[in-house]
């Protein structure tokens, strides 16, 4: 799998089949399945002090991404770049 880097931007499209272009904010691997943090673009270039939405999508092995399916897989993940951004806050 080519590797996705932080500040690669991409169009999804929503359950509506509108397309969304995301950035991606963070990348992880959690115990051999790898994952994006993305956000909407549009939320990211709006300089607001508001909480800018973070998604999670799972990377499978052809580079596609999938939705995170159960709310135990979202809070492994979620946590995980929780504690990514943490750290990264103290340095």
């Amino acid at each position: 799998m080519e590797k996705i880097e932080v500040g690669e931007v991409f169009t999804i499209s929503d359950e509506n089949n509108e397309e969304q272009e995301v950035e991606v904010v963070g990348t992880m691997t959690i115990e051999g399945t790898d994952y994006v943090a993305v956000s909407f673009v549009e939320d990211l270039q709006e300089e607001t002090d508001e909480d800018i939405d973070i998604f999670f999508l799972k990377v499978d092995e052809d580079g596609d991404f999938s939705a995170i399916e159960s709310d135990e897989e979202f809070d492994k993940v979620s946590s995980a770049f929780d504690e990514m951004m943490d750290e990264e806050d103290e340095e």
